[in-house]
């Protein structure tokens, strides 16, 4: 393998890692933000308001969102698999 190929398997990824973990860091923003202003207009200060909910919506993001995952790391492992062949 030339420096090329190993920079192609490096953005490859780090794409993946996008593609896996991209949906649920979005949905934990997306509660934190809305946690974070709810608190702000109520002066509410209690630490289990934001860490609750956003377990929650983690975990169903996760569910939600596992086929696409698996897909993404899947292709992704038979792509490597393939180079691996094509090298030895």
């Amino acid at each position: 393998m030339n420096e090329a190929a190993v920079l192609e398997v490096a953005r490859q990824t780090f794409f993946v890692i996008m593609k896996a973990g991209g949906p649920i860091m979005a949905a934990g923003l997306v509660v934190g933000l809305i946690i974070a202003v709810f608190q702000t207009l109520t002066s509410i200060q209690e630490m289990t308001l934001t860490f609750v909910p956003k377990i929650v919506i983690i975990f169903g993001a996760v569910i939600v969102f596992m086929p696409f995952m698996m897909t993404a790391v899947i292709e992704f492992a038979r792509s490597l698999y393939d180079r691996i062949i094509a090298i030895g």
